[in-house]
């Protein structure tokens, strides 16, 4: 079955950097768009960037310059690495695929900026 799991989040003061990753199984990984999303507390879930299967990239206005999202077709999984990290980058950040059976998301992983 279709599985994304992520890791890589934690807590880091402003200004810090973090590297999530997505490791994807169950699926043909290279044919499918990957995409971020994450939820702050008391928001809804929102789209932080996504990759599609030849690499063209997309980001939310909100981390354009700052989050970059890439893959990797060998070891099935998508790395997300933040820059510049802001107290409204706070949440919890999951990682989904859209496959012919349905949308998947993983667990998600809890990023704290701290002042």
């Amino acid at each position: 079955q279709v599985r994304l799991v992520e890791s890589g989040g934690g807590l880091v003061q402003s200004g810090g950097s973090l590297r999530l990753s997505c490791t994807a199984s169950g699926i043909n990984f290279r044919l499918y768009t990957m995409t971020w999303y994450r939820q702050a507390p008391g928001k809804e879930r929102e789209l932080v960037a996504r990759i599609s299967s030849d690499g063209t990239t997309d980001y939310a206005d909100a981390v354009k310059g700052r989050f970059t999202i890439s893959r990797n077709n060998v070891y099935n999984t998508v790395p997300l690495q933040m820059n510049s990290l802001k107290l409204e980058d706070t949440g919890v950040y999951f990682c989904n695929v859209n496959h012919a059976n349905g949308a998947f998301w993983g667990q998600g992983t809890r990023v704290t900026v701290s002042s």
